[in-house]
């Protein structure tokens, strides 16, 4: 009964931490205004007792409830996981205090937000090193992961190998090896330093490559040369051309527009400042070829790089990515990342979009995974631009992607089952045969 009340195992997770809270403040209370422990050394002791004594509760919690199963010898417990649990803990409390607050503080966020998301990103670092390093699958009695109910089809194989996800085992599949046609979107906003270098490149390693192909680019209302040059390149190319966005300004807006008028099979977004590689595109062709649904790039697995990527960007990226997996239980650790691949069928089936700016790079990904499409991860490698300005500012949207994260994530835990977006599509796809 309790499991089809709480089915999520973060939910679990987050209301032991508040038990495991609870306690803690009950013990405070009782030691303090009890028994006396009321000078600074004794309340400091009586704060050290409440805080082990609520992080043991919080191990036996987790280990009955959000992770039941596996190894219960003495001997491991005592000498790795509990250990092992109270670093984890406290690897959340020193990132909190020595490396989110005062980031969260330099962008200027007011401090109940900052503390509000220091409680989060806190529970989220425990969380993720709880399921890998502590409480991780010892023995073949362990049970199955905890899935949201009916998406366990989304996630039950997200490895970076071969293995196919299980949409290729629905109602929908999709053709082995069958030749697809591929869309290249650009956003473009003040590009004139790069835009004809990137157009050019994708081009000559499309061509070699013998894929059939178009690029469209998305004048984001650029004031400087873009059009001029997207003209130029549009006239002495027919596999180049490009629009004006009829949309607002902004990055998401492009996007809609663009994925509103791309003519291929497949569309692959990607970056005007030459940041991504070409050369992966060729790898994202060749895994829709073999029936994947969507390909994601990671910069952060072996095999992939970042070249350039300026410190702090760098540390909130992987923070919030952490944050993002924890919450929807991703081995996928770059879902940031803009340079994707979807089918035709994917895109119709997570529309309407709703993102105006850069959180559509999230809102696009996390759609896909939680309606059931399958997806391959491979490296890829980015470099940081060389001409123009970065258009992505931290201060600006990072309300925008928590906002999209949770719009999606609710989504997900009230819509129960995936089946009726397979349905819609498998609808779509044959009225289109």
């Amino acid at each position: 009964m309790i499991s089809k009340i709480i089915p999520n195992r973060m939910t679990r997770f987050l209301i032991g931490g508040g038990v495991a809270a609870a306690f803690n403040l009950f013990l405070m209370f009782l030691l303090v205004d009890h028994l006396g422990f009321n000078t600074s050394l004794l309340r400091n002791f009586a704060n050290a007792i409440s805080i082990e004594l609520s992080l043991i509760l919080s191990f036996f919690i987790y280990r009955l409830w959000v992770w039941p199963g596996g190894n219960w010898n003495l001997k491991g417990i005592l000498i790795r996981q509990l250990p092992l649990f109270n670093l984890s803990a406290g690897s959340a409390i020193i990132i909190r205090i020595f490396l989110l607050f005062p980031i969260l503080d330099w962008i200027g966020i007011k401090y109940t937000v900052n503390t509000l998301l220091g409680i989060i990103i806190g529970a989220t670092v425990n969380y993720v090193l709880s399921d890998n390093l502590i409480f991780r699958k010892d023995d073949a009695t362990t049970p199955e992961l905890y899935y949201p109910e009916g998406l366990a089809s989304a996630f039950q194989d997200e490895s970076l190998g071969d293995n196919r996800a299980s949409w290729l085992s629905a109602p929908l599949k999709f053709v082995v090896n069958k030749p697809l046609t591929l869309s290249i979107l650009i956003p473009a906003h003040n590009e004139e330093g790069c835009i004809e270098k990137t157009i050019r490149s994708m081009c000559e390693i499309l061509d070699r490559n013998s894929i059939s192909y178009e690029v469209l680019v998305i004048n984001d209302h650029s004031q400087d040369k873009t059009e001029v040059l997207l003209s130029q390149l549009s006239s002495a190319n027919e596999r180049v051309r490009h629009i004006n966005n009829y949309l607002p300004h902004g990055f998401g807006f492009a996007i809609r527009c663009g994925l509103e008028n791309y003519k291929c099979d497949a569309v692959a977004i990607v970056m005007a400042d030459g940041s991504d590689e070409p050369e992966d595109l060729i790898k994202y062709y060749y895994k829709l070829l073999e029936g994947y649904a969507c390909v994601f790039g990671s910069r952060f697995i072996e095999g992939g790089g970042v070249r350039g990527y300026p410190l702090h960007k760098l540390v909130i990226n992987r923070m919030g990515n952490l944050f993002i997996q924890a919450l929807f239980k991703l081995r996928y650790n770059d879902t940031t990342n803009a340079f994707k691949a979807y089918r035709r069928e994917v895109i119709e089936g997570i529309s309407p979009l709703v993102s105006h700016h850069f959180n559509l790079t999230v809102e696009m990904p996390l759609k896909s995974i939680s309606r059931g499409y399958s997806y391959a991860i491979v490296p890829i490698r980015w470099r940081n631009r060389k001409t123009g300005i970065s258009k992505l500012k931290i201060k600006e949207v990072w309300g925008r992607y928590l906002f999209i994260i949770f719009n999606v994530f609710i989504e997900m835990l009230l819509s129960g089952h995936v089946h009726d977006y397979k349905n819609m599509a498998d609808k779509r796809r044959e009225s289109n045969l």
